[in-house]
């Protein structure tokens, strides 16, 4: 999870919303991400759409069944679904969405055999995230 607080850090430094992604298989990172979609003007560039693009084409394969994604904060429903077809092994996640996050969709919009965590690091998560929009409002 740090290493996707660094990229989230990124995606602060850019002007861009501080959520940051990596994809692990086995030990090492094999994909990064983190939000470009005031950069390439791109809804859809979300730090965990940039981190399986990187991810499936480190593996050559479009499928993440032996990977761990880390992510600052609940994936959207579209996230989530991406994550399905590229049936993602586990999902680990910081802070909560309640307003936008996947886990407001029943049923889950993730593939069934994804295993997921949450809460991991939540406080240094969220404050980046409250920090952010805290400083946008001024």
């Amino acid at each position: 999870m740090a290493e996707a607080l660094r990229e989230a850090a990124l995606a602060n430094a850019e002007g861009e919303i501080p959520i940051g992604a990596v994809v692990v298989a086995g030990d090492r990172i094999i994909g990064r991400g983190h939000n470009m979609t005031e950069r390439l003007n791109d809804p859809t560039a979300h730090a965990e759409m940039i981190a399986i693009t990187a991810a499936t084409e480190a593996l050559g394969g479009k499928y993440l069944t032996d990977c761990t994604l880390y992510v600052t904060v609940e994936p959207c429903p579209m996230c989530a679904a991406a994550l399905a077809w590229a049936q993602l092994g586990a999902l680990v996640y910081g802070a909560d969405d309640p307003k936008r996050g996947y886990s407001l969709f029943s049923p889950s919009l993730l593939h069934p055999k994804t295993e997921v965590v949450s809460g991991i690091l939540a406080d240094e998560c969220s404050t980046l995230l409250s920090d952010f929009f805290r400083d946008r409002r001024r």
